[in-house]
């Protein structure tokens, strides 16, 4: 790589790490290309970004775009989105299925965070089944409502 495309490779990594809301680091080591490819469709399905990056120039964006206190050591697969559920379900779930893939570290809401954080993001369920769940409760005292209703009306009838 010459150093020219270092430059520009650092800053578009500034620009997508500056709006991005989590960014999770993670081992890859040993794991197939296969593998890295379902990773990667699956990462596009929820509108997340998956890039190796080398250590250096992922340091020098970090640091460029305001998160730092990310340590980076040996080979890193980065993940990162606007949505940090999102991020933190495609990761979590990649690796339930993956021994050789691993959660390192990540950053989120403005600070490091460690890998407890990013599997307790991932249990939490997302906007869209929050919204479900709330349609639900909003609609259940009507559903109730119409079903005594209903029953009342097939009481009369009988009498």
């Amino acid at each position: 790589m010459t150093r020219s495309e270092k430059i520009e490779v650092i800053s578009k990594l500034e620009e997508s790490f500056k709006v991005s809301e989590a960014i999770v680091v993670c081992d890859y080591k040993g794991l197939p290309t296969k593998k890295l490819e379902e990773l990667r469709n699956n990462a596009r399905e929820n509108n997340v970004k998956v890039q190796i990056i080398k250590n250096t120039l992922a340091n020098i964006a970090l640091n460029n775009s305001g998160k730092t206190g990310l340590v980076l050591k040996d080979t890193n697969i980065y993940l990162w989105g606007d949505d940090q559920l999102n991020v933190s379900k495609v990761v979590a779930k990649f690796e339930e299925n993956n021994d050789k893939f691993q959660i390192k570290t990540a950053f989120i809401d403005n600070e490091v965070a460690d890998v407890a954080k990013v599997k307790a993001l991932a249990k939490m369920p997302s906007r869209n089944e929050l919204l479900a769940m709330l349609l639900q409760v909003w609609k259940a005292p009507i559903a109730n409502f119409t079903i005594g209703l209903n029953a009342l009306k097939n009481k009369k009838e009988t009498e």
